[in-house]
């Protein structure tokens, strides 16, 4: 808890203590709830306003608002205080500054003043490093957050005189997406997500995720996927599918008494247009978490050691948005290997590594490969991912399943198309070659201003030459691999 530390710290007679944090106010509310521990006259300080008392009733006084002043002041105070130096961050690399904090710190035992630097991010002079304690400021746990959705609820209902509809399991999902924000942002999205029409809903969710990567994604490695599936919507995968339904249960926290352990993720290798990347975000769609992908070619940087510190900023993001997806598109093209053991894709491939070992979020890694040769051995051993599926060609089933898919999305009656015949002509084509077949026949049906029938769907097929013919022996290669290593999503 803040307030047990900073009592702490203040009883030890920390002269200087940094706190990182954008909750300001927060901060300021401890110390005024301390104040009886130590007795000491509180007053703040801030380039706008100078120093101000703040434990107690006073009129506002300008005065010091200079950093320099201000110190100068501090340092010539004989009653003991404790000071609050908010966002004096810009001026710490000024030596006079360094040198009136060090003094007043040094000076302790007589002066008795307590120095709180506050600031969003703070880098402590060398200086000062030995005369300094750090205070993280925590963000709040789940029933912190529970506690402020209900407050929100309460406000609504003294506002509108009505109760606020919330289904049970959709509060637990809410507080789960609010978590890893600040109590302020906490507070600010479930108010939106109440106030907007007085419920709790599954509605709620995709603006809460989206407003949370937001406020915590900055460098724009790693990408909020918006449109999410479901895999009632996609076709086959059904070994796959009951694989992921035995796991969901675990990554969400539901099967707490058990000892196993939380499922990492798993590798999808297959030839490409057979439904990979649609898995991915299906997962995400059915469990009702958000998807996160991630961008390896923005994280290169010619600087040495910047595209690992990247790579990082980016999975800390991924478990501040826990519980979620995480997907690895084409991840062969982000960590094979350069010839260089000491090259940026080795050096990204140790960090990915170590995070995946260590990683105590519920992070599910979704990793989608189309070539098998350039990954690295290291990361497709056994125990890097749960397991590894192989996403092959679709069967006749599956492919019978694809046609009805796409046409019904372009409005074409399924019952005026010999689906057998459709079948039949689309062998050896993957499944996104089979739904641009289905648009490329509606797009020609609209310029010669007929339906959408079976004859002009056949000629597209005809002018095909799918990827299994054109990379045939690839294919062959890639399955002849997967024949024996891998589990068949079908």
């Amino acid at each position: 808890m803040l307030s047990h530390e900073l009592e702490v710290l203040i009883k030890s007679e920390v002269p200087l203590i940094v706190i990182e944090s954008t909750e300001e106010n927060q901060v300021v509310d401890v110390l005024h709830d301390l104040k009886p521990l130590h007795a000491r006259p509180l007053f703040k300080w801030t380039l706008t306003e100078g120093i101000q008392r703040i434990d107690r009733e006073m009129a506002p006084q300008k005065l010091f608002s200079s950093p320099t002043d201000a110190l100068q002041h501090i340092k010539s105070v004989s009653t003991p205080g404790i000071y609050v130096l908010a966002d004096i961050h810009p001026f710490l690399d000024e030596p006079m500054h360094i040198r009136l904090l060090k003094d007043i710190a040094l000076q302790f035992d007589q002066l008795g003043h307590t120095m709180i630097l506050l600031s969003h991010a703070l880098t402590v002079p060398v200086e000062l490093r030995k005369l300094t304690a750090k205070l993280d400021v925590a963000l709040p746990n789940r029933t912190e957050i529970e506690k402020i959705v209900r407050e929100e609820a309460q406000t609504w209902m003294k506002q509108s005189g009505v109760k606020v509809q919330a289904n049970s399991d959709y509060l637990q999902l809410l507080i789960s997406n609010l978590a890893g924000l600040t109590r302020t942002d906490v507070r600010r999205l479930a108010r939106n997500a109440i106030f907007d029409d007085g419920a709790i809903t599954e509605s709620d969710l995709p603006q809460i995720n989206e407003a949370k990567y937001k406020l915590l994604s900055e460098e724009g490695n790693l990408h909020f996927e918006y449109d999410t599936a479901k895999f009632s919507d996609i076709a086959g995968f059904s070994k796959l599918k009951g694989w992921l339904n035995e796991r969901q249960v675990f990554f969400k926290g539901g099967a707490a008494s058990s000892n196993l352990p939380a499922p990492k993720g798993m590798l999808l290798l297959g030839v490409q247009g057979c439904g990979k990347s649609l898995a991915a975000k299906a997962v995400a769609g059915s469990w009702q978490v958000p998807l996160l992908r991630l961008d390896f070619g923005s994280l290169y940087n010619k600087y040495y050691g910047e595209t690992e510190k990247n790579l990082r900023d980016a999975l800390q993001t991924a478990e501040v948005m826990a519980p979620c997806v995480m997907w690895l598109d084409e991840i062969e093209k982000g960590i094979s290997s350069d010839g260089d053991d000491s090259g940026p894709a080795t050096r990204m491939l140790g960090t990915l590594l170590t995070w995946m070992a260590e990683k105590k979020e519920s992070v599910f890694i979704v990793a989608t490969a189309n070539d098998i040769q350039a990954l690295p051995p290291e990361l497709i051993r056994k125990g890097r991912f749960d397991e590894i599926f192989f996403v092959d060609l679709p069967t006749e089933e599956v492919r019978f399943t694809i046609f009805d898919i796409h046409l019904k999305k372009q409005k074409a009656n399924p019952a005026e198309f010999d689906f057998a015949r459709l079948v039949d002509e689309s062998e050896g084509f993957s499944g996104a070659e089979i739904e641009q077949a289905v648009i490329s026949s509606f797009y020609a049906a609209h310029g010669q201003e007929r339906e959408l029938d079976q004859a002009l769907l056949i000629g597209e097929l005809r002018k095909t030459q799918p990827l299994s013919v054109v990379m045939a022996e690839k294919v062959a290669q890639l399955r002849l691999w997967a024949e024996d290593r891998t589990v068949s999503c079908d």
